[in-house]
């Protein structure tokens, strides 16, 4: 049997061909497609012409002409002052000197996100290590202009505050892709335990003050609200007396004018009655007894008096005025 050997090497070529065509086609093909997850971005480049893409999925590109970088853009965050991994101080961090010419150990924690994929990718070689280097570049700033006793105890709010503010700035000014979200004191101490001690006794004395402040302000607004209301029921007996003072007087006085009006009429009888009203209010009970040494008694009693004695008076005031 012959073999036609430029047939064989035909079908060898052929073969070759296809493989390398397959081979081609599965390179081109695994190579055409990404794909974007949650928390997830990528920088797409096209003849060094940055893209970002953000929408998640699978996304089409150009073999061997598109290169796809992709970033976490999840919130992450590194330590100063101390190592995370074995929670141990580092002193060439934490350590610092306050305005007042104090050593302090002050841990921080700084979280950040990428908010620029491209920027981040391009715009430096390590923004990491940038924020890491104005961030405590700002600490030590903020830190020196603040007492100790304001970075261990009250003023570690504002401090944080004053930090971030200017973290942000500076980021702007950088501009490498890199967005501050927070950053936080973690603890501040003194560096050597005699100073420690005599922070934490100083610190219990404030929150004793602070304990004894909150007491004297509460027993304050619990006897102020009963001391205003003991003073408006004073002012408010001391105005019912006053009116009805007033309404007593006012009733006396009137009483006084219409009897003063009745004494300019008849001034005798008037005087009588006047006697007489005021025999009844001293002596209710009165009798009179007269004896006239007869050895009869006879008893009258003070009304029948006051009528016969009226009666005279009237009968005399009468032959006076001619019967008028």
């Amino acid at each position: 049997m012959k073999f036609d050997k430029g047939n064989i090497l035909k079908k060898v070529k052929y073969v070759a061909i296809a493989v390398a065509a397959l081979a081609v086609i599965s390179i081109f093909s695994t190579g055409m497609w990404y794909q974007i997850e949650e928390q997830e971005e990528a920088v797409v480049v096209t003849f060094g012409e940055a893209k970002t893409v953000s929408e998640k999925g699978l996304h089409f590109k150009i073999p061997l002409i598109q290169q796809v970088r992709k970033v976490n853009t999840t919130i992450q965050g590194f330590s100063i002052g101390y190592d995370t991994a074995t929670n141990e101080s580092v002193d060439e961090e934490s350590v610092m000197i306050t305005s007042d010419y104090n050593f302090i150990n002050v841990d921080f924690f700084v979280e950040y996100r990428i908010s620029d994929p491209v920027k981040y990718l391009y715009a430096s070689g390590a923004p990491e290590d940038i924020l890491k280097n104005i961030s405590q570049s700002s600490i030590r700033t903020v830190i020196g202009s603040y007492d100790v006793d304001s970075v261990l105890t009250t003023g570690k709010a504002e401090i944080q505050a004053a930090i971030k503010a200017m973290i942000l700035k500076k980021l702007e000014e950088q501009d490498i892709g890199l967005a501050l979200v927070n950053i936080t004191i973690q603890d501040s101490e003194p560096p050597t335990q005699e100073v420690m001690q005599a922070f934490k006794a100083v610190e219990t004395a404030k929150q004793g003050k602070e304990t004894a402040l909150n007491n004297a302000n509460k027993y304050r607004n619990e006897k102020i609200p009963a001391a205003k209301a003991q003073a408006d029921e004073i002012i408010k007996d001391a105005e019912a007396q006053k009116q009805t003072r007033i309404n007593e007087a006012e009733a006396q006085v009137a009483r006084f004018k219409a009897m003063y009006e009745e004494y300019e009429k008849n001034p005798v009888v008037t005087k009588q009655r006047m006697f007489f009203e005021a025999m009844e209010d001293v002596l209710p009970e009165l009798k009179v007894i007269i004896d006239d040494g007869s050895g009869v008694e006879k008893v009258l009693p003070l009304d029948s008096f006051a009528d016969m004695a009226g009666v005279q008076v009237q009968q005399e005031t009468e032959v006076e005025t001619g019967g008028k």
